[in-house]
């Protein structure tokens, strides 16, 4: 699949300690209905080996490293991200402007750009817990500052909860990426995520990719939950344009 076609807007998260487990679901998932997300724990049991494993499967893949780090030290890491031809990466908008600038330069010349998307605050978090770390604002205030300041420096999106899309969209524009987890198909418990909705409202409210793990993996039929929310998210989207890739 070309990194300029218009692909699923599905992420199935391959949130596993084991990478056997991981190509076992891996194997039974459909890569015209969704591509994959690999992150922190997968990554560095399974290494860039598993990346290729499955792109060798024609899936596109979103590597959530969540880089932040000085700039140089991230820059390079895009490098090699890239080097590895996933589909998507992301860094912390809260490295600050510099590190975010540098990120984008790093990939601007790369033989396969990935899309590089900014991670503006974990979906765990809520108002209470800003407070904690020092941010004044409530999590929608912080959600659009990083957001801008993400955009101002090239990225080409950002990560969100469903529940900050529809102002994003308006506020930044239809090109601008809106990568949302915390999606949870209706009648599923929340768990940790705290700022959860269903794939048909995600996309309504203005998302372009929804990151699902636990609904599709923890299933005895994942096959089947794929292709129920995949069918939500296609009733979602109707009135609007597919993804640009």
């Amino acid at each position: 699949m070309s990194k300029n076609s218009r692909g699923p807007r599905l992420i199935v998260a391959l949130d596993y300690s084991d990478p056997v487990q991981a190509e076992a679901m891996a194997a039974r998932l459909p890569p015209e209905l969704c591509r994959l997300k690999v992150g922190k724990e997968l990554f560095t049991r399974a290494g860039p080996a598993l990346v290729e494993t499955l792109q060798a499967r024609g899936f596109e893949l979103f590597l959530d490293l969540k880089f932040h780090d000085i700039p140089n030290t991230v820059a390079q890491a895009c490098r090699a991200a890239a080097d590895l031809g996933v589909w998507m990466l992301n860094v912390h908008t809260l490295g600050g402007r510099a590190m975010l600038c540098a990120a984008r330069e790093a990939l601007d010349h790369a033989v396969q750009r990935p899309l590089l998307i900014g991670v503006t605050l974990l979906t765990s978090l809520e108002d209470r817990d800003l407070r904690e770390i020092g941010l004044a604002g409530t999590v929608e205030e912080e959600v659009v500052r990083l957001a801008g300041l993400a955009q101002h420096c090239g990225l080409d999106g950002v990560v969100c909860s469903a529940r900050e899309s529809r102002s994003l969209r308006v506020r930044y524009g239809p090109a601008f990426r809106l990568v949302t987890p915390g999606i949870r198909p209706a009648g599923t418990p929340a768990r940790d995520q705290r700022r959860t909705v269903t794939p048909a409202e995600a996309v309504r409210a203005g998302s372009d990719y929804l990151v699902i793990g636990r609904p599709i993996t923890a299933s005895s039929e994942p096959e089947k939950i794929l292709e129920a929310v995949a069918s939500e998210i296609s009733a979602g989207c109707v009135g609007r344009a597919p993804a640009e890739d």
